[in-house]
């Protein structure tokens, strides 16, 4: 009795779940959800590459000094690096005195405690000090930048979806709203436009805005396109600082599977050999 019971809860539950798929369908089919407005508007990432890419990828240096330096002084009032410390700048090939001056003239102090009073103070960074937040907290951050907190950069190409060509997209994405974009997918008071962000609109305004903004010490030109992709470059680096390693530890291990798969087919043919050969004999 209990089990014809169980079996026709079954039977109700099975039927009442169909019964919700049929009518769901049908309810999708006659009254189709309504587009987004922005939905045509939207762009996908841009395709670009850099040397990192791919499983053969390798860090070009320079680029990664040059994307630093567009960071510093572009990004860093606003964004912060609280996942990177100075000394990890030797990696790009800052020898250890130029890391300490990069750290000592940061443009924001390392905060700290008078050790004489216990009152909050700041210091010169040191090479061993993570980068400092560019503001105290969050309501700082949102107050100075139209109620929107601005994303820490160190995990951003990882963060978001389409990774490093969706930032490269989005710093090199920004132009005027097209006439005819709905009113309600149309910029609103402290807002931009930028067809390869989610929404089209968003708070930061076009950080890098004209050529040669920054002034390269290695003679390359400055273009909004070079800047662009240079400090993309180095938030892939910061992202996952150990790439190339990864990638090296890889090809290794694939080579030993290899190595290990041939000699265990040759142990496998060497020991079975003899028994396939007495097999036939008695056969």
């Amino acid at each position: 009795m209990v089990r014809f019971f169980g079996i026709l809860v079954g039977l109700f539950f099975t039927g009442w779940l169909l019964v919700s798929f049929v009518l769901g369908a049908k309810e999708f089919i006659t009254n189709p959800p309504e587009k987004a407005v922005y939905y045509d508007y939207h762009l996908d990432p841009k395709e670009v590459s850099f040397a990192s890419d791919g499983p053969l990828g390798k860090f070009d240096r320079q680029q990664l000094q040059r994307g630093f330096q567009v960071y510093k002084e572009v990004c860093a009032a606003c964004h912060s690096l609280r996942l990177v410390a100075f000394r990890n700048l030797a990696e790009l090939g800052y020898n250890e005195d130029e890391v300490k001056a990069i750290a000592a003239n940061w443009i924001i102090e390392t905060p700290d405690i008078d050790p004489a009073t216990g009152e909050m103070s700041t210091r010169p960074s040191l090479p061993a000090d993570k980068f400092p937040m560019p503001f105290a907290n969050d309501v700082a951050a949102a107050a100075a930048n139209n109620n929107a907190i601005p994303p820490d950069l160190s995990l951003i190409t990882k963060a978001r979806t389409g990774g490093a060509p969706y930032i490269y997209s989005l710093l090199t994405g920004y132009q005027e709203a097209p006439g005819d974009l709905p009113d309600a997918a149309k910029p609103g008071p402290g807002l931009h436009y930028n067809p390869y962000f989610a929404n089209l609109n968003l708070a930061m305004a076009q950080p890098i805005i004209a050529d040669d903004q920054v002034a390269y010490s290695d003679g390359t030109s400055a273009t909004i396109d070079q800047m662009s992709k240079d400090v993309t470059a180095f938030l892939v680096w910061t992202a996952e600082p150990k790439l190339e390693e990864r990638n090296q530890t890889g090809w290794a291990v694939i080579a030993f599977l290899i190595i290990a798969t041939i000699l265990a087919f040759m142990s496998y043919k060497s020991i079975w050999a003899d028994v396939k050969a007495e097999k036939k004999k008695k056969a």
